[in-house]
């Protein structure tokens, strides 16, 4: 059977300046970041959370500690627990925070940012929680894409062994088998399964649903696209035939849908005006 890629070796190092490397990892959460101030910073959104650009860009900073910190820590005892081996971590504590070499877990950095809008809605009074989570997922599935394409590059979270007549499965120099084995490219799988979520939001956004809703909608899609993703990624561990990823997974699509339904039938007009501005006029 003739496969038609090979695995394309890319640097993880986008640029070099002298001693300074910038990593793909790192141009990939800010580009997101970017992504999702533009969003939240255009007239529509700033009118509906009733925030300046300078608010917003303070609530990003909350969110980047929050998704750096969830993120590493989720990794961290992660990996500890499926390899059984906390060594490589105690015996050079910068492990613990070397992101810049990635190793971020998803729903790490999602606890990380539910906790940072907390923090962020304490300083506002007025601020609705929900409506700061229907313009906060708008761009991730940009940026989970874009992060699941930098895994590919990094040579990690390989997936399964492949069957030989799939000739679009690649070796991955860096999989337990040392390229030996073709695999799925489950990473390219995730990303396009997550940009495939995005113009699903936009057509629930632009119904303009209650508040809630679209943040509800996106928390359901990701438990879908992350559990049909598992199903040809290697697993760190599984449990009764349910790998890592899936036990994580799949309650979000439940929580998800009885999200829905509780925030599309709660008494209340939707949030047009943020309440900083509703208090100027």
């Amino acid at each position: 059977m003739q496969h038609w890629f090979t695995y394309p070796n890319i640097d993880p190092v986008a640029i070099h300046l002298g001693r300074i490397s910038v990593h793909w990892y790192g141009i990939a959460y800010l580009v997101a970041f970017v992504c999702v101030y533009l969003w939240m910073s255009r007239p529509a959104g700033r009118r509906r959370l009733g925030l300046t650009r300078e608010q917003i860009q303070d609530f990003l900073f909350y969110a980047l500690v929050g998704v750096l910190v969830g993120g590493r820590t989720f990794f961290v005892i992660n990996d500890i627990v499926s390899k059984h081996d906390a060594s490589f971590y105690l015996s050079n504590p910068i492990n613990f925070i070397a992101v810049w070499n990635g190793g971020m877990a998803f729903h790490g950095g999602l606890v990380g940012v539910v906790v940072a809008i907390w923090l962020f809605v304490r300083k506002h009074p007025g601020l609705k929680y929900i409506v700061v989570g229907d313009e906060v997922v708008m761009m991730l599935p940009i940026g989970i894409a874009l992060v699941r394409l930098v895994n590919f590059i990094n040579d990690e979270l390989w997936g399964d062994v492949c069957r030989p007549d799939h000739p679009w499965c690649l070796r991955f120099p860096s999989a337990p088998d040392q390229g030996a084995l073709y695999r799925h490219p489950s990473q390219i799988y995730e990303a396009i399964l997550d940009i495939l979520t995005l113009p699903i939001l936009l057509v629930v956004y632009r119904l303009k649903p209650k508040d809630g809703v679209v943040a509800w909608t996106w928390f359901t899609l990701y438990g879908i696209t992350r559990s049909v993703a598992e199903l040809w990624r290697q697993a760190d561990f599984t449990l009764m035939g349910v790998t890592g990823g899936q036990l994580y997974a799949l309650p979000m699509i439940a929580i998800g849908i009885v999200g829905i339904v509780y925030c599309a039938t709660r008494p209340g007009p939707r949030t047009e005006v943020g309440p900083a501005l509703a208090s100027s006029k």
